[in-house]
């Protein structure tokens, strides 16, 4: 199996080879610490979270950064409406977006560089590119002069006069429209940094240019975005590096899909298992504008975000981030989460009738670490020839240009595949169930566990429903027990119409019966 990755530069699919043979740079744009995190924040990370633990399962030793902007225009006028420091926004905001990243379980970033703990290497870059003549100060401020660079305009496929730069008060300083800002000199009351050109802080762009080439050097491999990131930003940081250095920046540029509110399909389901995502489509200045503007935006969950993971648990929303191609847009409502958390029931269910069976936990079956430790030697048995099947699709859908979402779909076979060699054999209802098939069962779980950590899926325990104090809480126990109790007697008199009833309406209320040899339990999903 080969990796393949598309890169936004080229506009194709492209075989992936790092630049230094068993290594991989990873640099992932971070957020603008102005404000509390939302939803859309966490797109990225979990979609790079995902890619990191897929790379090193392959073999790769896997560097990934992703930097906090610290010191922005933003992060200045919101202190001014609170009437603190910008520090102490900063350092609020970052922890919030910390915690959530914990509560997503987003834990393989390695470092995290901040603009403000940067300055050194900001400054340095900046008066590098001004010695080399791509760069020019006036007045305190340094822009970054775009007729110097001949391939502006490459990542976006547009030429620089329909690149049009930004405006404001710097603009009549500028030799072209298109410059931008390097170094912006400092207003009275701003935060600024001591520099060659006077006291000021750096523009956008040349702090993530500084701080990748700080940690992962002149060419990395994989440099990381949302898509509304194209342009300016990554225009800009591709002139800045490139001009800089006289070579790439970064040998593949993946940017993943935004979050827009919509209706959400079956998750699971048939459709989504056969989804397509379109390859070789050319990316335009329209295409990138209408996703910045379709982005979801901070009224939705805005600051609520920790809230949202209490609700509906940080495994879910990870896993409804994870169901759709990353170049694709997240479609986002509470609807689309709900059933998510009602998806994944499927497997917390079978984790349940695995430890029933072999009376041990699915959690601490271990994780194979590479591909060759999780390989299977399934011989003539079935069902471990199918698992192989499976295992052997999941890795190559993920090969495919990192596709979670159809690499889900075999995640849902293989459950069912499992359970459905637990009823053929009665592993759960045996006296004394043949050893083979429960070590076949062994077998597959490992499989499983192997493919949903990868996506960084049931690593621990799902945490138990917190305690009520509701006092319908009883109530409905006693109420479900005497609907379990109407239909057990039903069926006993072959009233086989009532008790499907029963079963059916109590499913369109979100709740499922489970009959088991020592009675039928239900649970609300």
């Amino acid at each position: 199996m080969t990796l393949r990755v598309y890169n936004t530069l080229s506009r194709t699919k492209e075989v992936f080879e790092p630049v230094h043979p068993g290594k991989v740079g990873i640099y992932l744009c971070g957020p603008t610490v102005y404000d509390r995190a939302h939803i859309g924040h966490m797109v990225g990370p979990v979609i790079f979270d995902t890619i990191k633990r897929f790379l090193v399962h392959a073999g790769y030793d896997v560097t990934w950064v992703v930097n906090i902007t610290d010191v922005d225009d933003k992060l200045i006028k919101r202190a001014r409406e609170r009437n603190v420091s910008m520090e102490e926004i900063a350092r609020e905001n970052t922890q919030d977006y910390l915690t959530n990243l914990k509560g997503l379980g987003v834990d393989q970033i390695d470092q995290m560089p901040r603009a403000t703990e940067s300055m050194g290497e900001i400054i340095r870059f900046t008066q590098a590119l001004v010695d080399r003549g791509y760069a020019y100060a006036v007045e305190g401020d340094v822009f970054f002069d775009v007729s110097k660079a001949p391939e502006y305009g490459k990542l976006t496929n547009r030429t620089v006069d329909a690149l049009q730069g930004e405006g404001g008060e710097a603009a009549s300083k500028k030799h072209s429209s298109a410059d931008f800002a390097l170094w912006k000199s400092a207003k009275p009351g701003e935060p600024s940094w001591d520099s060659p050109w006077g006291p000021g802080r750096p523009g956008w762009h040349i702090e993530c240019s500084a701080m990748s080439h700080h940690i992962l050097g002149e060419t990395f491999d994989i440099h990381g975005g949302g898509l509304d990131l194209v342009f300016p930003h990554h225009e800009n940081e591709i002139a800045q590096s490139e001009c800089c250095h006289g070579r790439p920046m970064a040998r593949y540029w993946l940017h993943n899909g935004l979050l827009k509110r919509a209706a959400a399909g079956k998750v699971g389901g048939r459709a989504e298992r056969e989804k397509k995502t379109a390859d070789g489509e050319s990316l335009t200045l329209e295409q990138i504008q209408q996703a910045t503007a379709e982005k979801e935006s901070r009224s939705a969950g805005a600051g609520g975000l920790a809230a949202m993971i209490e609700r509906f648990g940080g495994e879910q929303i990870r896993f409804f981030l994870l169901r759709t191609h990353y170049r694709s847009t997240v479609v986002f409502s509470d609807e689309a989460l709900t059933e998510s958390s009602a998806a994944l029931e499927t497997f917390y269910r079978f984790f349940e009738r695995y430890q029933r069976v072999t009376g041990q936990s699915f959690y601490d079956l271990p994780i194979p670490r590479t591909r060759t430790a999780g390989e299977l030697a399934p011989g003539t048995d079935p069902l471990l020839l199918e698992v192989q099947r499976y295992r052997t699709g999941f890795l190559e859908k993920m090969d495919d240009d990192f596709n979670s979402g159809a690499a889900i779909g075999d995640l849902f076979e293989l459950v069912r595949l499992l359970n459905k060699h637990v009823d053929k054999h009665q592993l759960e209802d045996a006296a004394q169930p043949d050893p083979t098939h429960v070590a076949a069962l062994g077998t597959g779980a490992r499989a499983l566990r192997e493919l949903a950590a990868l996506l960084g899926l049931f690593l621990h325990p799902r945490p138990a429903a917190p305690a009520t104090a509701d006092a319908e809480r009883p109530l409905v126990a006693r109420l479900m027990e005497l609907l379990i109790e109407l239909r057990a007697a039903a069926r006993q008199r072959k009233d086989f119409a009532t008790a499907d009833r029963i079963r059916d309406a109590l499913g369109d209320l979100g709740i499922t019966l489970e009959d088991r040899k020592g009675g039928t339990i239900w649970r609300q999903l």
